[in-house]
């Protein structure tokens, strides 16, 4: 007598790899069909790197001469500008769906909308990733090479974290902004907010008493104090990360929290 055999039942993990799936090859297909995302995601290594390397090449060695120069920080020169093109890449993935009514087609695509938005974050996340990664090396390398007998390696204290990091927080960075495009759902809203946040206020308030150790929480002065061999201020390299991913997690949960609550 045969024993009949019984299909385990699914876990909750597995049901939601599996409903997960089809959602994430749509936003990569979406993704990959965009233009304009594609070259946002572009210029974010392209400006970064290019710039440093241009800055570097012109003034680097004459730089690398002052008592006060660090060589690893400086490898990220042109982050500043990178930071634009992946501000642009997130708010783009979010908030352009809502320019032109293609949010509507998604949610009956996928009616599920806490699943349609971890989707895309996951999708925007993969995205940033290995363009973060290798903008961070990129930037390192190609500045400690013009560098000559100033430069260092990888091998230096601190060199290895900080490109990696550099990866790690321009990707915190592009979900951060995708968030926040979530909650406003308008491209220029979303910039206006997000330009004086990353752009504007620690420059100008960092060293000012009093003001200067509430800066350094924000999302921009928190992830960035991994670029430095000795980070500065309260914050390690891996605390100041760490606040850097709660700042992205408060604006994925904020925008899930709108797409939930509001009509598409």
């Amino acid at each position: 007598m045969t024993t009949p055999t019984t299909t385990p039942a699914a876990t909750p993990t597995t049901a939601l790899t599996a409903a997960l799936a089809p959602v994430v090859r749509s936003e990569w297909v979406k993704l990959r069909s965009v233009r304009s995302l594609l070259v946002a995601l572009f210029a974010a290594f392209v400006c970064t790197v290019g710039v440093t390397v241009l800055a570097h090449a012109m003034v680097g060695k004459a730089e690398a001469g002052n008592a006060d120069f660090e060589p690893v920080y400086g490898s990220y020169f042109g982050l500043n500008f990178g930071h634009i093109a992946a501000v642009c890449f997130g708010v783009m993935a979010v908030a352009g769906e809502y320019a032109g009514g293609g949010i509507r087609l998604s949610l009956t695509a996928v009616p599920r909308r806490g699943l349609f938005f971890g989707g895309k974050l996951l999708v925007v996340a993969a995205a940033a990733l290995p363009v973060g990664l290798a903008t961070g090396f990129g930037c390192f390398l190609g500045a400690q090479a013009l560098l000559g007998a100033y430069g260092v390696g990888l091998g230096a204290p601190g060199a290895l974290r900080s490109a990696i990091g550099c990866g790690l927080y321009l990707t915190l960075l592009t979900v951060f902004s995708a968030g926040v495009a979530a909650v406003l759902r308008s491209q220029v809203g979303a910039l206006s907010v997000l330009t004086p946040v990353v752009f504007l206020i620690s420059p100008v308030f960092a060293g000012v008493p009093g003001i200067g150790t509430v800066v350094a929480f924000l999302p921009d002065r928190a992830g960035q104090q991994i670029l430095h061999p000795v980070p500065e201020g309260p914050l390690g390299a891996w605390s100041g990360m760490g606040v850097m991913a709660l700042w992205a997690a408060l604006a994925a949960a904020a925008g899930w929290w709108s797409l939930h609550r509001r009509d598409a």
